[in-house]
């Protein structure tokens, strides 16, 4: 008796125990995904992509990164929880979401069905990178959306690392500069009222690009064409 009795003690003791979905998870994965159809139609509707996508929330996944991975294969752009928990805005949603509508919609692009467009954007390009970031402004604008958001949403959720001479990525820096600078250019508006001016991602921003901001400054001065080397 009193082996059985340990027996089933021990067999508790190891048995993993799972936690039940409750209607209240429910209605909360089911109000984040109708949020993300929301924003992810206007931006289809807006910029007429006439390509499929599909957007689906994982809240299983705890990246904290975007994959290209289905965008590429599939099509289908995955919001991980892990990267929507630092989403607050629909603007900053928004900017997320354009970036892969970009890299999903190079998948459609060139020869062999998009094959080979596809495996330079998954070899890591430097030069798509900075594309999809520029895409993804004119994709908010054309939407109705904040384009400041993408440099919000970058700041946040991009390391920086030392050194980009040997990465397939560009330096996050590098990144907030050239998006700056496009959104400087082409959409003068938005800095001229900045809705995002007391955002403290913005203002950390503004602290961290002070050197960058300055070169920009004299292109304007000097009314350069030639590309800024950014740090």
């Amino acid at each position: 008796m009193k082996k059985i009795i340990t027996f089933l003690v021990l067999l508790l003791c190891t048995t993993p125990v799972f936690a039940a979905t409750t209607s209240s998870d429910i209605t909360k994965e089911t109000e984040i995904q109708t949020r993300i159809d929301s924003v992810a139609v206007k931006l289809l509707n807006n910029n007429k992509i006439t390509k499929r996508i599909i957007f689906a929330y994982d809240k299983r996944a705890k990246k904290k990164a975007l994959s290209t991975d289905k965008a590429l294969t599939k099509r289908q752009i995955i919001i991980y929880d892990g990267l929507y928990q630092h989403i607050q805005t629909d603007d900053e949603l928004a900017a997320m979401m354009a970036r892969e509508i970009a890299t999903a919609m190079k998948s459609y692009d060139g020869s062999f069905g998009g094959w080979i467009d596809s495996a330079q954007v998954a070899l890591g390009s430097k030069k798509f990178e900075t594309v999809s970031d520029k895409r993804a402004v004119d994709y908010l604008v054309n939407a109705g959306y904040n384009p400041l958001a993408v440099i919000i949403f970058i700041n946040k959720t991009c390391p920086q690392k030392r050194h980009d001479t040997f990465s397939r990525h560009n330096l996050t820096s590098k990144r907030l500069a050239r998006v700056y600078e496009y959104i400087t250019f082409k959409y003068p508006q938005y800095l001229e009222n900045n809705e995002y001016i007391n955002n403290e991602y913005y203002q950390n921003f503004l602290l961290t690009s002070v050197e960058n901001r300055k070169k920009l400054e004299k292109k304007i001065r000097t009314k350069s064409t030639k590309d800024v080397d950014y740090e």
